[in-house]
C-alpha cells in the first residue's frame, strides 16, 4: 500500500510499515530523526493529502503518486489542542490579550487537524491527546494507552500511561496486545488546588529545553507504532 504518515519526524510508524513491504513515507516540516531520509518528505503535508502529487524525499529523489494514498496516518501538533493546556485559557492565569492570541492559535491548529479528517482517502487515522478536538470535532473513535501494547511490566518504554485519542475512518479499532495492569504513578505531588496527584510519564520526560522535551513527548511509542502497522497494514 501507499501510505502517508503525516507530522512524523521520528519515522517510528513509517519504519514498521516499511518492514511489512509498504511504500510508506513520513512527512514533517523538520528533518527526520529515524535514520531513513529516503523515506522522509521535509515540507508542508497539505498539498499531498489528496494524492495525485509529486514530492521529493530528503535524499533529493523525486516521486510521483498516481492516484490517492491507500492510507493516511496523521499526528497533527497538539500544543494548542491538548487538555494539558487548558490553564492557558483561564482569566485567572492569563491576561485577556494572551488568551485571545491563544484562542487564534488553537483554531488554526484545529483547522489543520480537520484537513486530515476531510482528506480524500478511504483509510485515515488521526492521533491526538485528550483535548479540544473531542468537542470541537467529535468524540474519538477510540482511546488507547501505551501500556496496552507493552511486552511486560519491565518494558519501561511502553509500560506507561498516556491517554491517546484515535479518530478512525475505514480502519478497525486497535486491539491491545497485552493484558497488563495499569502502571502505578511514578510518584505524587500536591497541585496548586491542593489535590494530591500522580506524577505521569510526560512529567518525567527530561530534556535540555522545553522544545526538546516536547519533541521527545511527541514520539509515538514503539508498541503503538508496531500495533498500527501490523493491525492496519498487516498481511493477515
Amino acid at each position: 500500500m501507499r501510505i502517508l504518515v503525516a507530522c512524523e519526524e521520528s519515522q517510528r510508524v513509517t519504519i514498521e510499515l516499511r518492514k511489512l513491504g509498504h511504500s510508506a513515507y513520513s512527512c514533517d516540516l523538520v528533518p527526520c530523526s529515524g535514520g531513513f531520509p529516503e523515506w522522509h518528505i521535509q515540507g508542508d503535508v497539505l498539498p499531498l493529502l489528496n494524492g495525485y502529487c509529486t514530492f521529493s524525499t530528503m535524499d533529493r529523489k523525486a516521486h510521483i503518486l498516481y492516484g490517492k494514498w491507500d492510507m493516511i496516518i496523521a499526528f497533527p501538533p497538539c500544543t494548542y489542542l491538548t487538555i494539558a493546556g487548558t490553564r492557558h485559557f483561564s482569566p485567572k492565569c492569563n491576561p485577556p490579550e494572551r488568551i485571545a492570541n491563544r484562542e487564534k492559535l488553537r483554531e488554526s491548529a484545529a483547522d489543520f487537524f480537520l484537513k486530515f479528517a476531510n482528506a480524500d482517502c478511504e483509510k485515515i487515522a488521526i492521533e491526538n491527546p485528550v483535548g479540544y478536538m473531542s468537542k470541537h470535532y467529535k468524540k474519538p473513535t477510540q482511546i488507547i494507552e501505551p501500556y496496552f501494547f507493552a511486552e511486560s511490566v519491565e518494558d519501561s518504554e511502553n509500560y506507561v500511561t498516556k491517554r491517546t485519542c484515535l479518530w478512525l475512518k475505514g480502519l478497525p479499532l486497535l486491539k491491545p496486545t497485552s493484558q497488563l495492569p495499569r502502571p502505578a504513578p511514578y510518584g505524587k505531588y500536591v497541585a496548586k488546588c491542593g489535590k494530591v496527584k500522580g506524577i505521569c510519564w510526560a512529567m518525567k520526560v527530561s530534556g535540555k529545553s522545553q522544545a526538546e522535551r516536547a519533541k521527545l513527548r511527541s514520539k509515538t511509542f514503539m508498541g503503538v507504532a508496531k500495533a498500527m502497522a501490523n493491525q492496519w497494514a498487516g498481511k493477515g
